[in-house]
């Protein structure tokens, strides 16, 4: 499909038009999705960005309590609830 197309279905259906998938040797490597629908997911897709960082970081050793890491700083934690 050309991408005018495309655009002229993304216009008329907006966030139920379907995507367009593209990529190499029957293999998808990427999608084009209307704008609308991006907006939409933008929440989901930065949740899913800080679950992968909490991951790699649980991942890279062991956990500290918060209240250990303020002690520290020379922080109360008792200050800050």
């Amino acid at each position: 499909m050309a991408l005018p197309d495309a655009l002229r279905r993304f216009r008329a259906q907006g966030v139920m038009a379907q995507p367009v998938i593209f990529g190499g040797h029957r293999r998808a490597e990427g999608v084009v999705i209307p704008f609308e629908l991006y907006a939409e997911l933008v929440p989901v897709i930065e949740d899913i960005e800080i679950a992968h960082m909490v991951r790699e970081r649980a991942a890279a050793g062991e956990s500290v309590p918060l209240a250990d890491v303020a002690a520290a700083l020379g922080l109360d934690s008792d200050t800050y609830r």
